[in-house]
């Protein structure tokens, strides 16, 4: 029995050889994004989850379309008539992704030559723009932002070459700034017939005012990220838009997967910008943002936070004196917040999502317990 159970072991490891000698080698020694659902497997177990930046308001829709044995529509026209009509674009601007996160891929796969372009990012920012370009084996250069988290200008200049594609978050994840649009308007022009800019405004319904689109019929090299996850309550559609001038649509369009966009995820997408339910979209906001004013009154209060950081969306980035030791007593209660610490200058930072009334209450709760 022993013996066999030897000769299995080594079949099944001549086996994992056999498949890292014809892996790609970047992708053997690959860590992953550690996405919420990754990072704590029982999140769904009773817990409040306040780590993922999801909206706490459940959206309510019904399938309308019962049959699915066709493919859908490769880029369903009624969908990106009503979102062009929800963004105030043409509909040549835009394309349907599925998410934010396969636009990031999308582009770089689209625009990147493996040997010799580079994309750029300036943390601390989302973790998928590092995450693709290992995955596509694509170089990249980090470019830290300056203290007060507005870019660092001068620093992008002195690295640009090669670079074809630079990845903006605007408001940032996970500092929740705002990056100023004399900014972004210096990026594009420096980069004028050399490189991309995209500006991924995942969160940017919370701060509506702040959005880039204004800028595409101008600045050829714009592309902006959009996606349903965050404010519409549909991160489980992984419905997301890409906007910007025709030239660069028609580009993606040859790339992007034949069928991308499922027929339940064009229903229900469609029953979201219908204008009642844009409607309703608005008055969630109004009251995720009241609980984050609540939310931070109350924070201000606990002796275990050391720094709270002005926040322009649906989280809050909060420097407390013991990360680790908050992080876990929380945990044990089921309160699930995200873990910054390892990212560049956020040493003891959590992330907190802003949940329902109830949630930020039970929460305040706990750091209270915590704090005698």
């Amino acid at each position: 029995m022993t013996i066999r159970k030897d000769l299995i072991k080594q079949i099944l490891s001549n086996k994992e050889n056999y498949i890292n000698k014809i892996v790609r080698k970047n992708i053997i020694n690959l860590i992953p994004y550690q996405s919420a659902r990754l990072l704590d497997k029982n999140t769904l177990n009773n817990k409040i989850l306040l780590n993922a930046n999801e909206s706490p308001i459940i959206s309510i829709f019904s399938l309308k379309k019962k049959i699915f044995n066709r493919y859908p529509e490769p880029q369903s026209k009624k969908l990106i008539y009503l979102y062009s009509k929800y963004v105030k674009l043409n509909s040549n601007n835009i394309l349907i992704s599925r998410g934010a996160d396969e636009g990031i891929d999308l582009i770089m796969r689209t625009f990147c030559n493996v040997k010799y372009d580079k994309i750029l990012f300036c943390p601390p920012t989302y973790g998928m723009y590092l995450i693709t370009a290992k995955i596509l084996d694509i170089k990249y250069i980090k470019v830290a932002s300056l203290k007060n988290w507005n870019l660092n200008i001068n620093e992008i200049k002195k690295n640009i070459d090669n670079v074809k594609i630079i990845y903006i978050c605007n408001p940032n994840n996970p500092t929740g700034n705002i990056i100023r649009q004399k900014d972004i308007i210096e990026l594009l022009k420096i980069t004028k017939n050399k490189s991309i800019l995209v500006i991924d405004e995942a969160y940017i319904e919370f701060c509506s005012k702040q959005t880039s689109i204004n800028l595409i019929n101008k600045y050829h090299n714009l592309i902006i990220l959009r996606t349903l996850s965050k404010a519409f309550s549909l991160a489980g559609l992984r419905c997301g838009f890409i906007l910007s001038n025709k030239n660069i649509i028609n580009l993606l369009i040859k790339v992007i997967a034949p069928y991308p966009i499922p027929t339940p995820v064009i229903d229900i997408a469609i029953q979201a910008l219908s204008p009642n339910n844009l409607i309703i979209i608005k008055n969630n906001i109004k009251t995720i943002m009241y609980n984050k004013r609540w939310l931070i009154l109350h924070l201000k209060k606990c002796n275990l936070v050391e720094d709270i950081f002005h926040s322009t969306t649906n989280y809050i980035l909060v420097r407390f004196f013991n990360a680790s030791y908050v992080l876990k007593k929380l945990s044990e209660k089921g309160i699930i917040i995200r873990d910054q610490s390892h990212e560049l200058t956020l040493q003891n930072c959590l992330r907190i999502t802003i949940g329902t009334y109830y949630e930020c209450k039970k929460l305040i709760f706990e750091l209270h317990k915590l704090s005698y």
